[in-house]
């Protein structure tokens, strides 16, 4: 059998985000959570063909659409990417919205809006049009929270990191400069991505949060690196790590929205603050402080996220069983 799957393709802030229009697995009227678990029981191949090689790379993500069975909604969104089936995505979550508006795909209840249903719960975005294109978006992110702090690791080859863990739509261990970790000058991505596998693998050891409301999200497995910024008009730099060897090529959208609740929780940020995030091609995200909000017994926040996406293709891709290699394959 020769399965086909209607693609646009999309970048957001130079990382990549597939959305799947049409060839989708079919999936029961529950919610997206739930969906989720389904999704990744019953249909995961569907995510390492479109994701990994050869139809995808090592940094690849993307989303497929859904109809939502909130009534608050305007569809669901299922998150793929080399690492797995996210709870959310920022990034995504801009690249989607771009494409399901300049393409009519979805004609949203409230103009200039859109009311997206996530695994991790409800999301809106904002956005403006110049003529038929999105020219200005704003993510209103899912409740974040800073889940522990001054986490201290033993590293092999590195020494002991001191590092938080806060949430934002995905768990994320941050990491500030310090004494076993400087920053970024002198490293390249190859270095990064070494370094994150260490620590993810020692945090596995002694680190397994869950969500409070939640039980389905649990487990650190994003890490994002900060340091100085370079733009001028930053707050800050990252590196976001995920899957086995990918560095998000934009700021990362949960990553910013983790940083912010891991900054608030600190007390280094406050309600109505921005944080503008660099990437480590230059492309910025900014965050806000939208609101304070309680996650469970956690204090945290209501972050929202601003950054721009593009289209760059539509894309037929067909996985055949003949294929050898139809499910996908990666470099170890």
């Amino acid at each position: 059998m020769r399965r086909s799957f209607f693609c646009i393709d999309s970048h957001a802030c130079g990382n990549p985000v597939r959305v799947v229009a049409g060839g989708g697995p079919l999936l029961p009227a529950v919610s997206m959570a739930e969906r989720r678990e389904i999704f990744v029981r019953d249909h995961d191949w569907v995510r390492t063909a479109l994701m990994f090689e050869p139809r995808g790379h090592d940094i690849m993500s993307g989303v497929i659409i859904y109809p939502s069975v909130r009534d608050d909604c305007d569809f669901g969104a299922l998150f793929i990417e080399v690492s797995g089936c996210l709870p959310m995505c920022g990034a995504g979550t801009l690249g989607l919205s771009t494409v399901v508006i300049e393409e009519g795909l979805i004609v949203p209840r409230v103009p200039g809006t859109l009311a997206i249903e996530t695994p991790a719960g409800r999301v809106d975005v904002a956005y403006t049009l110049e003529g038929e294109t999105v020219d200005a978006i704003r993510l209103f992110n899912v409740a974040s929270y800073l889940h522990s702090a001054d986490v201290s690791v033993e590293v092999p080859g590195v020494g002991v990191l001191t590092v938080d863990i806060a949430y934002g739509g995905n768990f994320y261990a941050v990491v500030e400069p310090q004494a076993n970790w400087a920053g970024f000058d002198g490293l390249n991505a190859a270095d990064i991505v070494g370094l994150s596998q260490k620590l993810r693998d020692a945090l596995a050891d002694i680190c397994d949060p869950v969500h409070p409301e939640n039980s389905r999200i649990r487990g650190v497995h994003h890490i994002i690196w900060c340091d100085a910024p370079h733009n001028a008009t930053a707050d800050g730099r990252c590196a976001v790590f995920y899957g086995d060897k990918a560095i998000d090529r934009s700021p990362g959208g949960t990553g910013t929205s983790a940083r912010m609740a891991q900054l608030f929780g600190k007390g280094r940020l406050k309600v109505g603050d921005t944080f503008r995030n660099e990437s480590l091609i230059g492309t910025v995200f900014e965050g806000k402080v939208e609101a304070a909000v309680a996650v469970g017994a956690f204090a945290g926040i209501r972050p929202s996220i601003s950054g721009w996406a593009q289209i760059i293709g539509h894309n037929t891709i067909f996985v055949d069983d003949k294929d050898p290699l139809a499910h996908g394959f990666q470099l170890a």
